[in-house]
């Protein structure tokens, strides 16, 4: 099929995952899920509202109690909270859906109030992270994280591998690895979180050495062609910065071209969203890497970045993109894709339920 001919309406194909139409529902913490960090009935209904999408991502879920970041995030480390997922995968796919989990560890983007015993949130380095971060007790400064020993590193890598056995259990389709956004895996990339002197810090090489033993390590759990990656290379969201991007992302875009995974998922600077500062502003520049790496990689490409209908089509119909992923458009609007078709209006969204609350503003936008 020529590109000419590809558009948000076009089957496509992940792995051996066949596609209704090229529209993803991107991975959007909701921070709704029960006690013990456990998918609940309405985040069921939430992700089966959404089942018209071609592909659904998951919010992220953490791979251990270590990883947690955000109070009610689930998780995709105990057999309750498989048991929790299950029920989300079986009513996406009676809707003939297709669904991906997000698995991450968010690193220095915590609390000691948010971690296991109070202990402090580790990272590659002891950097820490601008701004503060909701806590039980209230919003709080992030504090430094503890730097992580070079023998500790493997298991976190394993608590990668145990998440992929527990997302096969419960009936995913795939699974993302989140290696954007200021997380734990995109922390130990850039230079400005990674200053070890061991052999996971310095050279690109060895920044890149901790992704892809995670990337090793599920591809070995579950076939490549069931894994993608998420990377956002031009994002400085939780005060993330690297000296060199180009150098860095093509050297990691070459190195995942070895597995065939299932997708690359990339995060543009949207310079539309009112929400962009000065510094993401700056940080627009360096969408041109991501143009390398659209051409280097040699698998699906999925982008991400304030699109719409016109210009989703726009991106595919150019050949810059075979998948676009859809945020708020889609955290408003459970029928988007039906609403494309029909060139309906669109919900707009409401920010001050993205992140806490129940029902509304969860499960309650309506459809068409």
């Amino acid at each position: 099929m020529g590109t000419d001919e590809i558009h948000l309406f076009t089957p496509g194909q992940i792995g051996p995952c066949m596609l209704k139409n090229r529209i993803a529902m991107s991975a959007m913490t909701r921070c709704r899920a029960g006690v013990g960090n456990i998918p609940q009935d309405m985040n069921v209904t939430y992700y089966t509202q959404r089942a018209s999408a071609g592909l659904i991502i998951t919010e992220a879920a953490q791979v251990s109690p270590q990883g947690i970041g955000y109070m009610s995030t689930p998780g995709i480390y105990t057999p309750d909270q498989v048991k929790g997922w299950k029920a989300v995968t079986d009513a996406v796919h009676e809707k003939g859906g297709i669904i991906f989990i997000q698995l991450f560890h968010c690193g220095r983007i915590s609390h000691p109030l948010l971690q296991e015993k109070s202990e402090l949130p580790v990272a590659p380095s002891a950097v820490k992270p601008e701004g503060e971060v909701y806590t039980p007790e209230g919003k709080l400064p992030f504090e430094i994280p503890r730097a992580l020993e070079t023998e500790e590193i493997p298991g976190i890598v394993n608590q990668f591998r145990t998440a992929t056995e527990y997302a096969k259990q419960a009936g995913f389709d795939g699974v993302e690895i989140y290696a954007a956004n200021g997380y734990l895996p995109h922390q130990f990339l850039e230079d400005g979180t990674n200053q070890r002197t061991d052999h996971y810090g310095g050279p690109v090489e060895n920044r890149a050495r901790f992704l892809l033993e995670i990337v090793e390590a599920v591809t070995g759990v579950w076939e490549a062609n069931r894994v993608g990656i998420h990377l956002s290379p031009s994002n400085p969201f939780n005060s993330i910065h690297d000296s060199n991007p180009e150098e860095l992302y093509t050297y990691l875009t070459h190195e995942l071209n070895r597995f065939n995974l299932a997708y690359l998922n990339i995060v543009e600077i949207d310079l539309s969203d009112p929400g962009t500062n000065e510094m993401a502003n700056y940080n627009a520049a360096l969408n041109h890497v991501t143009y390398e790496i659209r051409k280097i990689f040699t698998g699906p490409y999925i982008t991400n970045g304030g699109y719409d209908l016109e210009t989703g089509n726009a991106v595919l119909e150019a050949g810059d993109a075979d998948i676009v992923s859809y945020g708020r458009h889609l955290l408003a609007n459970p029928d988007l894709a039906e609403r494309f078709v029909s060139k309906a209006p669109l919900n707009s969204p409401d920010p001050d339920t993205f992140y806490l609350g129940g029902e509304k503003g969860y499960i309650d936008y309506p459809f068409m």
